[in-house]
């Protein structure tokens, strides 16, 4: 099957290579950035674990990052204020999710898992990868 290399307007031809080179290194260059885009918030690597479950949406989640700060819905808080947070979670039977970065210090984790016992908190989970 043959076909044509040219395309015939009015007066004169369209040469259709260079059209194609050009779709194709925008298609390059978007593929390329869009890779690069970095998602903005908190980066906590949880660590594995081989008995995990899944969890209902209505928890309090509490990250912990690597370098020990705590974070409630992507703002930085301190342990007074999360102490204040937790009782209002404790009045409304809230469970909490604390999400540890793998290589956070395990007396922070602690600490957030006593603060959250001390007010009340029942259910307590840590948030693993499967």
């Amino acid at each position: 099957m043959k076909f044509k290399r040219h395309i015939e307007i009015a007066k004169g031809r369209i040469d259709l290579a260079p059209l194609v080179d050009v779709v194709f290194l925008l298609i390059i260059f978007f593929m390329l950035t869009s890779t690069f885009v970095r998602q903005p918030g908190i980066t906590v690597r949880l660590p594995k674990a081989v008995t995990s479950e899944v969890l209902d949406e209505r928890n309090l989640v509490i990250s912990i990052t690597s370098g020990g700060e705590i974070f409630h819905n992507k703002e930085l808080i301190t342990l007074a204020e999360l102490k204040s947070r937790l009782q209002d979670a404790a009045r409304q039977d809230t469970p909490v999710l604390i999400k540890a970065d793998q290589k956070s210090s395990l007396g922070r984790v602690v600490e957030v898992w006593d603060l959250c016992r001390s007010t009340g908190i029942s259910q307590v989970n840590i948030a693993t990868k499967p």
